[in-house]
C-alpha cells in the first residue's frame, strides 16, 4: 500500500503530469490530443505518461479500428487509494483540532469560576 501511495504521489509531483490527469478527468484522449494541448512534443508526452501508467494511474487502449493510436483514460484505484490516505491525514487534524478545542473551552471554563 505504502509503495502504491509512493508511486502515485511521486506521478502527481510533476505539474505536466497534473494537467494530463485534469485532461483525462473529462475524457479519455489520444496521446497525440493531450501532448497539445499541453503544448508538449509528442516524445515529451510519451515519457510523462510512461509514467502516469507505470503509477497505474492511466490505461492505455487501443482503438478498434487502428491498433496504432493509443487513446489514455483514468484508472481509479490508484486515485482512490491516495483519498484514503488523505482520507486519514484529515481525520488526524481534525482530531487535533477537537482535543484542542475541547482544552481551550475547558481553560476558559476554568478562568470563570
Amino acid at each position: 500500500m505504502a509503495a502504491d501511495l509512493d508511486r502515485t504521489l511521486a506521478a502527481l509531483a510533476d505539474p505536466t503530469r497534473r494537467g494530463v490527469v485534469e485532461l483525462l478527468r473529462h475524457q479519455p484522449r489520444r496521446a497525440s490530443e493531450i501532448a497539445d494541448a499541453l503544448a508538449m512534443t509528442r516524445p515529451a508526452m510519451s515519457r510523462h505518461l510512461r509514467v502516469l501508467r507505470k503509477a497505474g494511474l492511466v490505461r492505455e487502449d487501443a482503438l478498434d479500428d487502428d491498433a496504432r493510436v493509443r487513446v489514455y483514460r483514468l484508472e481509479r484505484e490508484p486515485f482512490a487509494g491516495l483519498r484514503g490516505w488523505l482520507d486519514e491525514v484529515e481525520a488526524f487534524w481534525s482530531d487535533q483540532l477537537q482535543a484542542f478545542k475541547a482544552h481551550a473551552e475547558r481553560r476558559a471554563r476554568g478562568r470563570k469560576a
